[in-house]
């Protein structure tokens, strides 16, 4: 288990190991966008990774390829549908945008 705190709103919750990000965000009402339902197809839960990158699954290939297309991206950029939290440490993420949770 890992607690997993939202930026802005300084949320935070609990997260199982295995859990993606959009699970979690969405399992705790918080406003992110995902317009592809998870299928790392659009982008449009790409989020901030502030703390605890190491709690979360490497980047796989496509993940990799739909963040090259997105506009802003950095080396602290996820899709959250795509992030599976490991359960070895707490995660810091920054919703972006629509996705702000406030």
């Amino acid at each position: 288990m890992s607690t997993l705190t939202v930026l802005p709103s300084g949320k935070t919750i609990d997260v199982a190991e295995g859990t993606t990000l959009l699970a979690a965000l969405l399992g705790a009402e918080m406003g992110i966008l995902h317009k592809c339902e998870g299928q790392a197809k659009c982008g449009s839960c790409h989020i901030y990774v502030q703390e605890g990158r190491k709690g979360l699954s490497k980047i796989a290939r496509e993940e990799n390829e739909r963040l090259d297309t997105i506009v802003g991206i950095g080396s602290k950029s996820r899709l959250a549908c795509q992030a599976k939290v490991l359960g070895t440490e707490n995660v810091t993420v920054e919703l972006l945008g629509f996705g702000s949770g406030v």
